[in-house]
């Protein structure tokens, strides 16, 4: 049965310290080629999908150390698509977790170099999970294979790249929001659930959770993008988004605010018929969209005060 810290913090640090043990090695004379991915891993970050991944597991009584390690080879996949999202042929971004993007630092072809190297390893972690049996390594590989394949990240981003430089229906946008985003939070939960031995039911509450997560997230991602000079507040670049379509550039904030409501309100929903009441997992939820929104009420702020600061 899964054991260990009593809270989020105490997770978040044991991800961190697993997540830097397993960040790939270089050969003898490659430091910069060292330094430049332990950039794009180590970064500060939320480490959501981890975390995720980690309390579904919890809540099944999976197996800490398999989970913990799944945890991560998921978050060096979102780690590979962060640096390759920010490159200059994409959304050409600047600052990324509070620091230059690791293009801007390192090189783009380092950049390259590093998120082929944790999208290997990232298969790899899953493929040497200690204490799995083969089966199920072999399906949290194809779990992950789907969440960045063809019908999944890559799918998304390429939706978004070259589908949202003109108008878009707003159910178009929300499909491409699901692969985007939500592929990774379904791998979140799936990777979790498998390492448990969940059944067929409780995986599919699981999904929909996962589903309504990605979406909520994404639609707080662009209405934090659209609020204004926040790139302080955030750590990474805003207005990246002012040339593509999105929900919030169609419907206006307010109505995407109510519609992240809804999308919060369905996960949970999911999630409690999973996973029981006031999981824990509910509570890291909440305590991210709460903290995500007042980073949203610091941006608008910060906006409104714009004139005055020119001022002085």
């Amino acid at each position: 049965m899964i054991a260990g810290p009593q809270t989020t913090r105490d997770l978040l640090a044991e991800v961190d310290g697993r997540l830097a043990a397993l960040t790939p090695g270089v050969i003898e004379g490659q430091s910069p080629l060292d330094l430049a991915l332990r950039d794009g891993v180590l970064a500060p970050g939320k480490r959501l999908r981890p975390l995720v991944t980690l309390l579904v597991a919890e809540a099944l009584g999976g197996a800490r150390a398999a989970a913990l390690d799944a945890g991560c080879a998921l978050e060096m996949i979102h780690a590979a698509s962060l640096i390759l999202d920010d490159l200059p042929c994409m959304d050409d971004a600047e600052l990324r977790r509070g620091r230059p993007t690791l293009h801007r630092a390192h090189g783009e072809d380092v950049a390259v170099l590093c998120a082929i190297a944790l999208l290997s390893e990232a298969y790899g972690t899953l493929a040497r999970l200690e204490g799995v049996d083969g089966a199920r390594r072999g399906e949290c590989v194809a779990v992950l294979a789907e969440a960045v394949g063809t019908r999944g990240l890559v799918a998304g981003q390429y939706q978004d790249l070259r589908g949202g430089r003109g108008p878009r229906p707003v159910s178009e946008i929300d499909a491409a929001n699901g692969l985007k985003t939500g592929s990774l939070f379904t791998a979140a939960v799936e990777l979790g659930a498998i390492l448990s031995g969940a059944g067929a039911e409780r995986r599919a509450r699981l999904r929909g959770f996962a589903s309504e997560l990605g979406l909520a997230f994404q639609l707080l991602d662009d209405l934090l993008d659209a609020a204004g000079p926040s790139a302080v507040v955030l750590g990474k670049d805003v207005g990246k988004d002012a040339a593509k379509s999105t929900i919030v550039s169609i419907i206006g904030p307010e109505q995407v605010g109510r519609r992240i409501d809804r999308h919060v309100d369905e996960a949970r929903s999911h999630l409690s018929a999973a996973l029981g009441p006031a999981s824990r997992l509910e509570a890291l939820v909440m305590d991210v969209f709460d903290r995500s929104l007042g980073a949203r009420h610091l941006t608008e702020a910060a906006r409104e005060r714009e004139p005055e600061l020119g001022a002085l």
